[in-house]
């Protein structure tokens, strides 16, 4: 890996390039263009997202100062603001959401083996969206309510190693439950979703093709007991039942059986409701696995707190997708690198490395190692030697 590349280069080289000159391709984005690739355009807004850059101004500045490492970190010219801000507007934001996706299917199958710590299911999934407040007046497509402006992003993570496998960024007026149309999962999957997600005719579609969830019951939900299976007193499962929705419209979009749970939390005393169509795993067990809903409220905390999503360089629509999708693909690359080069320590602490040490020449694995690392000596042919 190490042949002298500075460590931003070397993080580049977990990029499979070919695939993102089909995605280049696919979309026509070098057509007509001359001295600014796509490429070169994505490494701009990577390095940006891993130095946290504030602005377009800020990201030409750096690379400025440090202009004569620039061909060694893959660019072929100086990097103008007003070129960079350009190629946001212009260039579709499809090509960066699609090499997104090909990251993503090479992340998954590293994390395939990382244990959940529950025996049960062959693959378990979590849904959630987090919005990002904008400014209505600079983000008028951006529609929200009538004072404000928002995006969101629509995310299923995959609970194996937190990488998320489908993200669709739209305007906060879009409901959350909508997006259970887009989505595939494969049957015999779990996915655990918010009671923001109930909605029957959608969930029975989930069970139709064989897909278990585990959703939060709301307080008005109208239904009978058919029948009470026994629980463990020495559980915090204080019910366990099958039964049967009675609303109008619910018993009509949902006409089989569900299975209901109420499980009281230790730590913070609140007692929870949980809806499933899953009869066979422990009443315990489907309680535990709400309780890993939360790695996806821990992902949308670390890409808002750790890389450049909830303040923009462009305003255009374009732009914005284009900024959280080189953001997301930032994310799975380092991912991809944590588990290559097998290290122990944290996204948040391998970021907080590399945003020191980009332009240094030096291995990555050596960064996160207690050794110290010395560089090797050039012998210069024409320096004598004292002892001769």
């Amino acid at each position: 890996m190490y042949q002298g590349k500075t460590v931003f280069a070397q993080i580049m080289s977990y990029v499979p390039y070919y695939r993102f000159q089909q995605c280049v391709k696919r979309y026509q984005g070098n057509k007509w263009v001359q001295s600014f690739s796509c490429w070169e355009q994505f490494l701009s807004m990577a390095f940006a997202q891993l130095t946290s850059r504030r602005s377009l101004r800020d990201i030409e500045g750096v690379l400025y100062a440090q202009r004569h490492k620039l061909y060694h970190m893959g660019f072929h010219s100086l990097i103008k603001r007003n070129t960079l801000a350009n190629a946001n507007n212009q260039r579709d934001y499809r090509i960066y959401q699609d090499f997104a996706y090909a990251l993503i299917d090479i992340a998954q199958p590293l994390y395939a083996g990382e244990d959940l710590g529950l025996d049960m299911i062959k693959a378990a999934y979590a849904m959630d969206s987090t919005t990002i407040d904008l400014c209505l007046t600079l983000f008028p497509w951006a529609t929200f309510r009538h004072t404000k402006a928002a995006v969101k992003i629509h995310t299923l993570m995959d609970l194996h190693g937190s990488i998320p496998v489908f993200i669709d960024v739209t305007a906060a007026s879009v409901h959350d439950v909508n997006i259970l149309d887009q989505i595939i999962i494969d049957p015999g999957s779990i996915i655990i979703i918010d009671r923001g997600y109930l909605d029957f005719e959608r969930l029975f579609r989930l069970d139709q093709y064989a897909v278990f969830f585990v959703i939060r019951a709301k307080k008005n939900l109208r239904f009978r007991r058919v029948y009470s299976h026994e629980v463990d007193i020495f559980t915090t499962v204080q019910c366990d039942q099958t039964i049967a929705l009675t609303g109008i419209e619910s018993s009509r979009r949902y006409p089989q059986y569900l299975r209901r749970i109420r499980y009281r939390d230790i730590e913070t005393g609140n007692r929870l409701v949980f809806l499933t169509n899953n009869f066979r795993l422990p009443a315990q067990t489907i309680a535990d696995l709400y309780r890993y809903r939360w790695q996806i409220e821990l992902f949308f905390k670390w890409i808002k707190q750790h890389l450049r999503i909830k303040k923009f360089f462009g305003t255009s629509e374009n732009a914005v997708k284009t900024q959280i999708w080189i953001a997301v693909s930032v994310y799975v690359i380092i991912a991809i690198m944590k588990k290559k080069l097998k290290l122990e320590q944290s996204l948040h602490q391998i970021i907080q490395v590399l945003d020191q040490t980009l332009f240094e020449k030096l291995p990555v694995s050596q960064l996160f190692t207690n050794d110290d690392y010395i560089m090797p000596q050039e012998i210069n042919p024409n320096q004598l030697s004292l002892l001769d």
